[in-house]
This record gives structure tokens, C-alpha cells and sequence, in this order.
């Protein structure tokens, strides 16, 4: 039963799109790294909780198959702000999140980010200099 039930996952990894917009948060990437952590042995992978595993795997193609997209059919593909779908994953880019994030830091961290010394050793330097000034 571990066999088909590893069979099922890949198949299913397979078939997952990768959103490379999305890097380092898309979940193709994330299911196919857990994937591989459940089935570390491969199809001779022991399950210490089958029906779990199966439960699992359903949520999963329900999700990848689009199940309560058709069964809650929506009138419009549009939400509340009426961005469209396009608008929304260019929003939700890991390009278009950073530059937020950069736009949100105030000038006090952007300076400190600037010129602060790049690595440990300059640390180690800048530190050593300041505490050779004579104290006054």
C-alpha cells in the first residue's frame, strides 16, 4: 500500500505547477519538499498513519483539480478591490513584495543599511577603531 500511495503523490507533483514569481513561497515547491520528506525511503517508505496519508492526499487533488472552484462556481473573476487575476499574482510576485518592503523602510534603517560594514571582519575593524579613539 506505501507503494501506490507514493506512486499517487508524485503523480500528483507531477501534475502541480511551479509559480516561479513565487520564489521561495510557491506551494508546488513546498509540497513536492514535504513529499519528499514523507517518502524518504521511496515506495519502501513505512506510514505510520495511513488513513491521515490518504486524507491528506484528497485535500491535495481536490485543491490541484479545482474541485470547489466548479462546485462554488463564482459570477465574476473579480474580489472586493476589483483587481483582476493577473493584477493579483503580479501583486503577489516575491519581485513586487520585496520592492514593497524596501518602499516601507524608513530612512534611518535604509542609511544604516547603506553604510553599515558589509561583513564580519570590517565589523570586527570598525569596532576595534572605535574603541582605540581616545574617550573624551
Amino acid at each position: 500500500m506505501a507503494a501506490s500511495r507514493y506512486r499517487r503523490f508524485l503523480k500528483l507533483c507531477e501534475e502541480w505547477p511551479v509559480d516561479e514569481s513565487k520564489r521561495g513561497r510557491d506551494l508546488g515547491t513546498y509540497l513536492r519538499q514535504r513529499v519528499a520528506q514523507a517518502f524518504r525511503e521511496g515506495e519502501n517508505t513505512q506510514i505510520a498513519e495511513p488513513e491521515a496519508c490518504d486524507q491528506m492526499y484528497e485535500s491535495l487533488a481536490r485543491l490541484h483539480s479545482n474541485y470547489y472552484k466548479h462546485k462554488y462556481p463564482r459570477p465574476r473573476d473579480t474580489s472586493f478591490s476589483g483587481l483582476s487575476v493577473e493584477e493579483y499574482k503580479l501583486i503577489l510576485s516575491t519581485d513586487t513584495l520585496e520592492e514593497f518592503k524596501e518602499m516601507n523602510k524608513g530612512m534611518w534603517q535604509k542609511l544604516q543599511e547603506k553604510f553599515a560594514p558589509r561583513n564580519t571582519e570590517e565589523k570586527q575593524k570598525a569596532w576595534a577603531r572605535s574603541l582605540s579613539r581616545p574617550h573624551t
